[in-house]
């Protein structure tokens, strides 16, 4: 049975200082299945604090969020930090319960430009989490030189067994939200790779980075009629992910508009 899931990024932020202890008081005014926890590149000097703090509200975190940069610096051929850095989030994974970790394989300004560095990193990556016993899910990341899905065909390639995370979003800003739908890649549902869905809006253009923003479902251009149809077609039924902003510029979040969107996917898959 389907799990949705809130990220924590969508709780905590710079707004609110990062402060992840917040997220005593406001996963309880959640009605999600479970948390996707966000790590963030400040908090590696407290990890320890941090992951204690974590089992003791047990919560269902089914999945963790990689810190982000660790991507930009693969990009960057900064390997020995980037790994040092994916040890780390291994851990926490591990201790809080997480069975998949999401990973930016790249990231920042370097972006894709250099892809033979990440798609080289891969393997290392992967064989580390597996060592944890998590499964690595490589995530469609916006590019600036290609575009995602051109790169998933070729880790495929060269790593016939990865699994993916569809992010709904990121797949608008480079107009492939269709190619989900197209019989070309229907290996990707079919051979079991994307095992996992961040659900989110997109109100932008073709690479508009302008508005590259995270979205609530229903205040950007994506179909989801077509999306929770197709998602029912297929039969696919692990974890989603509301990733939409939920706090404003003061810090103060609006649990009641993360409420309406685990409602919203609940509704679109019932359907």
């Amino acid at each position: 049975m389907y799990k949705i899931l809130c990220s924590t990024g969508a709780l905590i932020g710079r707004p609110n200082n990062r402060d992840y202890r917040l997220l005593k008081e406001l996963s309880g005014r959640l009605s999600c299945d479970g948390f996707e926890f966000m790590m963030y590149d400040t908090w590696y000097d407290k990890a320890d604090k941090l992951t204690e703090f974590l089992k003791s509200l047990n919560l269902i975190i089914p999945v963790m969020h990689c810190e982000k940069h660790i991507g930009e610096a693969l990009s960057q051929g900064e390997f020995d930090e980037a790994y040092e850095k994916f040890m780390c989030n291994l851990y926490i994974a591990r201790e809080i319960g997480a069975g998949s970790m999401v990973i930016h394989l790249w990231d920042g300004l370097t972006s894709d430009a250099t892809f033979a560095n990440n798609l080289k990193a891969y393997a290392r990556l992967r064989q580390m989490a597996d060592a944890f016993g998590i499964r690595l899910l490589v995530e469609n990341v916006v590019c600036n030189h290609e575009d995602p899905l051109k790169h998933w065909c070729e880790l495929y390639k060269m790593y016939p067994d990865i699994s993916f995370v569809f992010d709904t979003k990121m797949a608008a800003f480079h107009n492939e939200m269709d190619l989900l739908y197209d019989e070309n890649y229907a290996w990707l549902w079919k051979e079991n790779h994307i095992c996992h869905y961040h659900v989110n809006d997109y109100s932008g253009g073709y690479m508009d980075w302008k508005n590259l923003r995270t979205l609530p479902i229903g205040k950007g251009s994506i179909d989801f009629d077509r999306f929770f149809s197709y998602i029912k077609e297929i039969g696919y039924s692990d974890t989603f992910t509301v990733e939409a902003t939920a706090f404003d510029s003061t810090g103060a979040v609006n649990t009641d508009m993360l409420n309406e969107q685990f409602d919203i996917i609940r509704k679109g898959l019932s359907h």
